[in-house]
C-alpha cells in the first residue's frame, strides 16, 4: 500500500469519493443491523455523494431511484448512521442558510474550506492537521474521536471578480460569538 500524500486539496466539493467511503451497506450488514430495501437505497446515495447532501436532497436522489424512499426513513436513517459513526453531520458555516449536510467518513478527517461570497466549499486533508489532533490529545489526556474544522474565506474566482474583497478580509475582525463568551480557551 502506498504511502498516503502529506495533503490533499479537493478538485469538486467532496475529496473523498466512493473508492474512498462506499461502504455504509457493508459496515451496517457487518454489524448486524437490518437493511430495508429503502435503507440501502439511502445508503446508495449517501455513498456515491461528491457533494454535502442535505436530507432534502438526500430523499430527492433516493427517489430518484425507488420512488417509495420516504423522508422519515431518511431521518431514521442518518440517525443510525450518526450514532454508529459512520456519518458527520455539518452547517458549512451556515453559507447555504441553516441546513445540515451529511457525509461519509473518508480515511482521515479533513477541513471544510468555504468562501464567504460565493459559497463553494472544499475539503483540505493534511498530516500537518492529523499532528494537531494528536498534540490535543496529549495535552488533554484523552483520545480524540471527532474533529470538525472550517475556514472561510474568499476564493481565487471572487476575488479576482471584486479585488476590494482582499482589502477588506484584511481589515475585518472576525464577528463576536453570539453569546459573548470566548470560545477560545478552556472552561
Amino acid at each position: 500500500m502506498a504511502a498516503s500524500p502529506s495533503r490533499r486539496v479537493s478538485t469538486g466539493e467532496r475529496l473523498n469519493t466512493a473508492e474512498t467511503t462506499g461502504k455504509l451497506q457493508q459496515i451496517l450488514a457487518q454489524r448486524g443491523l437490518r437493511m430495508t430495501k429503502q435503507r440501502r437505497v439511502i445508503l446508495q446515495v449517501m455513498d456515491t455523494a461528491e457533494q454535502h447532501l442535505d436530507v432534502d436532497q438526500i430523499l430527492a436522489r433516493a427517489q430518484k431511484i425507488d420512488s417509495g424512499v420516504h423522508l422519515v426513513t431518511v431521518y431514521r436513517t442518518i440517525d443510525l448512521l450518526k450514532k454508529q459513526g459512520l456519518i458527520d453531520e455539518l452547517d458549512l458555516l451556515h453559507l447555504r442558510g441553516d441546513r445540515h449536510y451529511y457525509e461519509s467518513h473518508g480515511p482521515r478527517d479533513h477541513i471544510h474550506v468555504a468562501c464567504l461570497r460565493c459559497g463553494k466549499v472544499r475539503e483540505f486533508e493534511s498530516r500537518l492537521y492529523e499532528q494537531l489532533k494528536e498534540q490535543i490529545a496529549r495535552d488533554f489526556d484523552m483520545k480524540v474521536t471527532i474533529s470538525r474544522t472550517e475556514v472561510g474565506g474568499y476564493c481565487g474566482a471572487c476575488l479576482a471578480a471584486d479585488p476590494s474583497l482582499a482589502a477588506r478580509a484584511k481589515t475585518e475582525s472576525p464577528p463576536a460569538p453570539a453569546d459573548g463568551c470566548e470560545h477560545t480557551r478552556s472552561h
